[in-house]
């Protein structure tokens, strides 16, 4: 009787380790890669690569005449991604073309990411000359996100304005942030 009193509490003791193992898969510090699974994904921007070896996607229009030329000053006023907003910025492109916010789950895995800015109409898969409208569904072929090249995504916004491809010391980490794409005009304003 002792003999089988002692197995069941060692096989209690196991079945609780495996229960509270499993409950803890995820680690208690976010971190770059884990911050937007952890907020539910929504506008999460914490994994996005900043800086970019890159220049513009092919077929991009330079633009005729923008607000912000390159080789200008301007500073970001969005916070949609640390170390962003207040920043100094000088502009290294600006394009004409069709910006969208998207949602999509990455194919690396993990929780979906909604109302991603920005993805551009070149940086989406068999485009065309005709721009997407919201509820249409692409396949993205931007790699700002690990697990944003190749995912199916949603067009969540789309609008006809000026983009600017940006370079800027973050505010956060005082990274140099090199080729970061997208910036739309609303985001800018004068220094």
């Amino acid at each position: 009787m002792k003999a089988m009193k002692k197995t069941l509490v060692l096989l209690s003791l196991a079945a609780l380790l495996v229960i509270s193992a499993c409950g803890s898969s995820k680690s208690a510090e976010p971190n770059e890669t884990n911050k937007g699974a952890q907020s539910g994904g929504q506008n999460s921007h914490a994994g996005m690569d900043h800086s970019s070896s890159s220049g513009a996607p092919e077929g991009m229009r330079e633009a005729s005449s923008p607000t912000f030329p390159v080789g200008s000053k301007a500073v970001i006023a969005d916070s949609h991604m640390s170390g962003m907003e207040d920043a100094e910025t000088t502009i290294a492109g600006a394009y004409d073309t069709t910006v969208y916010t998207v949602s999509y789950t990455p194919v690396t895995g993990g929780e979906r990411v909604t109302d991603h800015k920005w993805v551009v109409h070149e940086e989406i898969k068999g485009a065309g000359n005709e721009p997407f409208k919201p509820g249409d569904e692409v396949v993205l072929d931007a790699d700002h996100m690990p697990g944003m090249e190749g995912a199916t995504a949603k067009i969540d916004s789309a609008k006809q304005t000026t983009v600017y491809m940006v370079d800027f010391t973050s505010t956060t980490t005082g990274e140099e942030v090199k080729n970061h794409k997208w910036v739309t005009e609303e985001e800018l304003a004068l220094p």
